[in-house]
């Protein structure tokens, strides 16, 4: 599967993560290299925009991103 569209812009690995490496590539694997449609981040960027992702939003929080989805 191809890396995400959105891993290079993706704030929350080149900015929240960048003194965490080894646990931002464990996340990347998981959601950018792998299904990225199980990513709250992605979910939320492909259906509201960019600029509707808050920033604090990690990855495996597909709850709330179902949440903002949804309001």
């Amino acid at each position: 599967m191809a890396d995400c569209e959105m891993l290079e812009r993706c704030i929350f690995f080149n900015d929240k993560m960048a003194s965490m490496p080894t646990m931002a590539d464990m996340m990347k694997k998981k959601y950018c290299r792998g299904d990225n449609s199980k990513c709250a981040r992605y979910m939320v960027c492909k259906k509201l925009g960019r600029e509707a992702v808050p920033p604090d939003l990690t990855p495996s929080q597909t709850d709330r991103a179902e949440g903002l989805l949804s309001a």
